[in-house]
Order: structure tokens, then C-alpha cells, then sequence
């Protein structure tokens, strides 16, 4: 919860033994990606970071490449984690691919390929990202709330991942090319 929401500070103090854990992460979820991915190296250094707020719905995604061979993609909804994904997860999935193909071809950097686009699960090697949206009314699948079914969610997503890494590989050429090398290897 410290990490989702930034700056606030949750105090866990066990007072037969006086023990005490405090957590607070002013980075928030960049911090979280820091945390998730300390044991990797990374492909380029900066966590990117997207946010973005239309329709009463806050949305916050943050991500790394690393040389890793997993994927490693945690999604949350209202500070709900949804193990089993839903419409944000689809939408930065799809607008993830989406980009990264736009911005190679655009640039012509996967001539290796033979005309073809470079697929999610390609895209998503190594990768470790996080999703948070906030939204009123979240209408999950399920008693046990893993999965996010608001549809309009997925368009709204995919409309600030499309801006924010489209600006992210245009602003960073050497990150992007290593982004893309890793993806194609």
C-alpha cells in the first residue's frame, strides 16, 4: 500500500514486544519497480513512469527492461491487486506492443525481422512494470476481486501508455535502441 500510494507512511508496531516497522516510499510505484527489479540488471536506467487522469479514473503505470527472461507485470485496481489482470491490463499489454512496433518501424531498427512485428511476449521479455488505476464504480469478475472488467478502463490506458512511451523512446534514442535489441534478440 506504502508503494501505490506515494508518501504515505504506514506505522506496524507490535507493543508486547515493541517492535516497529515503518514504511513510506515518496517515489511511489517508481519505487516499486526499483524494488522489484534490484536483483537484475536493467536495460536502461530510468524507470518510466506514465500517469494520467480522464473520466474520474487515475492512472499510474511504471516500468523497466531488464535482462531478465520473465515478465514480471503487477496490476491493482482501487489498491486491489489483480493477480488475474482485466481491461488495464489489456490495455497496457496491447498499447505496449503497439508502441514499441510503431516507434521500430518509424525509425526502420528491426530490419531483421522481414516485414514482420515484433509480438507481446517479445515486447514483455524481461520486463517489470506495475498498474494502478484508481476508478469509481470498478466492477470486478468474481468474489475474490482478481480481475478488473470496467471495459471503457482499457481505452483509457492505452491512451497514456501510447503518449507516455511514444514520448519515452523518442526523447531516449540509446534507451529505445536497447529496448529493441532486446526485444528482437
Amino acid at each position: 500500500l506504502s508503494f501505490l500510494n506515494a508518501g504515505i507512511r504506514i506505522t506496524i508496531k507490535d507493543e508486547r514486544s515493541e517492535k516497529f516497522h515503518e514504511f513510506q516510499y515518496k517515489g511511489g510505484i517508481v519505487s516499486f519497480i526499483e524494488h522489484l527489479a534490484a536483483s537484475k540488471a536493467a536495460i536502461h536506467p530510468k524507470v518510466i513512469f506514465m500517469s494520467g487522469e480522464k473520466e474520474s479514473v487515475q492512472m499510474e503505470m511504471a516500468l523497466q527492461w531488464t535482462d531478465s527472461y520473465n515478465e514480471n507485470i503487477y496490476s491493482y485496481a482501487n489498491n486491489i491487486n489483480t493477480i488475474e489482470g482485466g481491461t488495464h491490463m489489456i490495455g497496457f499489454k496491447s498499447a505496449l506492443t503497439r508502441s514499441i512496433n510503431s516507434y521500430a518501424a518509424e525509425k526502420s531498427l528491426v530490419k531483421d525481422l522481414k516485414g514482420e512485428s515484433l509480438q507481446g511476449e517479445d515486447v514483455r521479455e524481461g520486463l517489470v512494470a506495475v498498474i494502478s488505476v484508481k476508478l469509481p464504480n470498478p466492477q470486478f469478475e468474481g468474489q475474490t476481486k482478481t480481475k478488473l472488467g470496467n471495459p471503457p478502463i482499457e481505452g483509457l490506458v492505452k491512451e497514456v501508455v501510447n503518449r507516455a512511451l511514444g514520448d519515452f523512446l523518442e526523447e531516449n534514442p540509446a534507451d529505445a535502441r536497447r529496448i529493441l535489441t532486446k526485444s528482437v534478440d
